[in-house]
């Protein structure tokens, strides 16, 4: 059954949702949106437009919007620090949440909006779109086919030359205090754990801001991370390279397992298995090839989907408030290492917030 969305948010990002993610799903019936929201006019022309809506049903008012029009979800894609104020108004009007990551901007709202849902017996999700693109897939279904043996360690590289202002493509990353552990790690952190199999034991984390970068908090950071299957994780962030040889959506992963590597490299992905040899060598770009799989949406486009199918009563989505309480632990628990100096536990940190 077609789900009716109230959609909040039509800044940068949301603009591609309006064009892109919401506009796929409304193309093949998932989805109808019969509302639009946003602060700024402008924003709003350009959601109608690309959405097809009458004047009538795009607002300023978020509470205006809930109140004239029944929905069964919301997305939200406004900067993570209003997310509270939009969940709050879904809440009131009995709408399911649908939201950009992360789920607020700090760790006490984060879990101040699980136990709201919780709460309220309202079903709300978070998307991690990274790990929902077509590599990224791949590669996990590679590492969960167990061909590779149990995981190691795993790596993750992401590199950028985002450090000119307005280049990371909003304001508020660039006068933020952590642009890369609230916007860019939120992702790749989520990626360490997720292909890790586990969560996250321990923590320990550097960031850093180069002079170079024109930014008023950190654009750099290593996170080395112990998960409670034993394996081990390692994250190497910059928005300020001087080359992005691993721009975004082009991270370098590497699972080493205990059978065998798999390398995921600027959207390609190569596997190398162990053979019978007292000692084996090898280089990146001699390993077995892998064709990516294929299937009708990714990121957002998909994550809506499954989102609507988890409403009609289909599996959990793995990105469920709750569940990903764990990835907001993980950017949050990282700035307080950082700040610290100090390693955190990352459970011992989760339960400290009820």
């Amino acid at each position: 059954m077609t789900k009716k969305v109230i959609h909040v948010g039509v800044g940068t990002f949301g603009r591609r949702w309006c064009t892109e993610f919401l506009a796929a799903n409304v193309a093949d019936r998932t989805i109808e949106v019969v509302a639009l929201v946003d602060v700024d006019p402008k924003a709003l022309e350009f959601g109608r437009n690309a959405l097809k809506l009458p004047a009538d049903a795009c607002y300023t008012d978020p509470r205006k919007a809930f109140a004239a029009h029944k929905a069964d979800f919301c997305t939200i894609v406004v900067p993570p620090g209003f997310h509270e104020a939009i969940v709050d108004v879904a809440i009131e009007f009995g709408v399911d949440i649908l939201c950009e990551k992360p789920i607020a901007d700090t760790m006490e709202a984060s879990a101040r909006i699980v136990r709201k849902v919780r709460d309220a017996g309202r079903k709300m999700a978070v998307t991690m779109s990274h790990r929902f693109d077509q590599d990224k897939t791949t590669l996990r279904q590679i590492i969960r086919s167990g061909q590779l043996g149990r995981v190691n360690t795993v790596s993750c590289r992401y590199a950028a030359d985002l450090r000119e202002h307005m280049a990371w493509g909003a304001l508020f990353r660039h006068t933020m205090q952590d642009p890369l552990m609230i916007e860019g790690a939120v992702h790749h952190l989520d990626l360490v754990a997720d292909f890790a199999g586990a969560q996250c034991k321990t923590l320990t984390a550097s960031t850093w801001k180069p002079e170079w970068a024109k930014y008023a908090g950190d654009t750099d950071g290593i996170v080395m991370m112990t998960f409670l299957n034993g394996a081990r994780g390692v994250y190497e962030g910059s928005s300020s390279s001087a080359v992005g040889l691993n721009d975004w959506t082009k991270e370098y992963v590497r699972v080493d397992c205990e059978f065998g590597s798999a390398i995921l490299n600027n959207r390609e992905i190569e596997i190398f298995s162990r053979s019978d040899l007292v000692r084996q060598r090898c280089r990146e770009g001699q390993g077995q090839k892998i064709q990516l799989i294929t299937q009708p949406k990714w990121l957002n486009t998909w994550l809506i989907e499954k989102f609507c199918k988890w409403l009609d009563g289909g599996p959990e989505m793995e990105t469920n408030v709750e569940a990903n309480l764990h990835a907001a632990a993980l950017i949050f628990a990282g700035i307080e290492s950082a700040r610290k100096g100090q390693t955190i536990d990352v459970q011992e940190y989760i339960r400290s917030f009820g």
